[in-house]
């Protein structure tokens, strides 16, 4: 199942350019499936807790690569697209993700029914994305501007006080 709910995005991620960052790996999903799925793109595996990362070493396939830190650690732009599946509150997760991603590419986040897409848009809003839709039951936030100054902010302030 865990397989099958990862392996959703493969058409979404496809769609877009460049490497794939799945930030909180944790045990592995999205972010291995994916890069199985897709062996001609980079993955980077961003896990904070360096158990999980040791775990992550072990499986990940040639083209992943993991890197022990925190979302607001991480180069902002550098990647296509940003994953994210059970990470935060959708406002936390967004701004941990969409900054890592380039102008052009996309945040996709494994939300749940009862999240909303019009928070979810006015924190898009504000860290430089686009109108978030529906995609195969992820929601799919384009990047459509630059970073704004300042975001992500330090470690710890967005799950402190969510944008919104």
């Amino acid at each position: 199942m865990l397989l099958d709910d990862a392996l959703r995005a493969v058409e979404v991620v496809r769609s877009y350019d460049g490497s794939i960052v799945d930030v909180g790996s944790g045990g592995g999903s999205p972010g291995i499936p994916l890069a199985c799925a897709l062996p001609d793109r980079a993955v980077t595996l961003v896990e904070a807790e360096r158990r999980k990362c040791r775990f992550l070493e072990v499986w990940a396939p040639p083209n992943a690569r993991v890197v022990w830190g925190r979302a607001e650690e991480q180069p902002v732009e550098s990647f296509g697209v940003g994953v994210a599946k059970a990470l935060a509150q959708p406002a936390t997760a967004l701004e941990w993700v969409l900054p890592l991603v380039c102008v052009g590419g996309a945040a996709v986040l494994w939300l749940g029914p009862s999240a909303s897409l019009e928070a979810v848009a006015r924190v898009a809003a504000q860290l430089g994305g686009g109108v978030p839709e529906l995609r195969d039951g992820l929601t799919v936030i384009p990047k459509v501007a630059p970073t704004p100054p300042g975001f992500p902010r330090r470690t710890g302030v967005a799950s402190k006080r969510p944008l919104g």
